[in-house]
């Protein structure tokens, strides 16, 4: 089996990459390293099995180069900042909708028929119906984010159909665990790290959300994927979350008891519309995970067990 993982040296790209070479494939990565970075790949650097290619998929021949003798592809590739959307939204645009389209170009010219692709939750906005379910409609991402994730869901439904390329959707949740260089827990134990006195939490600290670890999400990914592979199906999606939710004020008294600080002052910037974080934070979400465990997949860890193990492999890479 020959793989390529887009965006293999990022957080969620590595943890796979290991999986993969475990399992005895032989994989390429192809990365611009932006967001990723290589010493995450440092013990395949060299294996027979495997290869890296620094390259820019906003680049069609980069595309092209790297899906030669290729198999299936993970497609993980993505500006993975939710909210620099509302400075650079151009640069959310590149980074996903024309790498996705880019990747899908190269894979009907190279006749590479297997696909399986990171998307995300925001794309079904703030949802009327919580949990959320795959069929609940109408989607409407409140964030160039999540819009870029869903017009790369449509663009790889579009690619499927018409030239045959099974194309398997997982929309995640938030993301937690070591190699993570973004999101809550990363932020705030940085911010602790300058002034352990007093830490600001953007929004109202109300927003409540769903935490997978990493362990997690990448045995819902190969699971998910192996079954599907056996399937007729030509196209599907998944979600891949966990079954509860914690308040992000929730995760700093976490972070905070993790570092062994007392009496930090907690500072709510408010400063946008409804308590969120930033423009296009989706306050509340929770997946609907029925489709994923009636395949044979739960997670092992719940939201509030991800978030205690992440904020120790942080605090433990970063020296606090």
């Amino acid at each position: 089996m020959r793989v390529l993982v887009t965006g293999g040296a990022g957080f969620i790209g590595s943890h796979l990459v290991d999986k993969l070479m475990e399992r005895g494939y032989k994989v390429r990565v192809v990365d611009n390293l932006s967001a990723g970075r290589l010493e995450n790949l440092i013990k395949w650097l060299g294996h027979a099995n495997f290869e890296f290619v620094k390259g820019d998929l906003r680049e069609i021949n980069v595309a092209s180069q790297a899906l030669r003798d290729i198999d299936a592809v993970f497609h993980l590739a993505a500006n993975p900042e939710v909210r620099i959307g509302s400075q650079k939204p151009g640069e959310i645009y590149e980074n996903n909708v024309t790498v996705t389209y880019n990747l899908l170009e190269a894979m009907r010219r190279y006749g590479v028929g297997k696909l399986v692709f990171a998307s995300s939750s925001t794309v079904y906005g703030e949802a009327r119906k919580i949990p959320t379910p795959e069929d609940y409609s109408p989607l409407e991402p409140i964030s160039i984010y999540g819009a870029s994730k869903l017009a790369c869901e449509a663009l790889i439904s579009g690619y499927a159909h018409t030239f045959k390329m099974k194309s398997l959707i997982l929309r995640l949740a938030n993301i937690v665990g070591e190699r993570s260089n973004h999101g809550v827990i990363y932020d705030f134990i940085l911010k602790l790290k300058r002034n352990p006195r007093t830490l600001e939490i953007l929004g109202d600290g109300n927003q409540k959300k769903s935490y997978l670890h990493i362990s997690d999400c990448i045995e819902a990914i190969l699971h998910l994927y192996d079954r599907f592979d056996k399937e007729e199906a030509l196209y599907d999606v998944y979600n891949v979350g966990s079954e509860d939710w914690m308040l992000v004020k929730e995760i700093a008294d976490m972070v905070v008891k993790g570092l062994g600080l007392k009496n930090v002052e907690y500072k709510f910037t408010r400063e946008v519309e409804g308590g969120r974080g930033w423009p296009g934070d989706v306050k509340t979400m929770l997946l609907d995970i029925r489709k994923a465990k009636s395949k044979g997949w739960k997670p092992k860890l719940n939201s509030r067990q991800a978030i205690e193990k992440a904020v120790r492999e942080l605090i433990s890479r970063l020296n606090f």
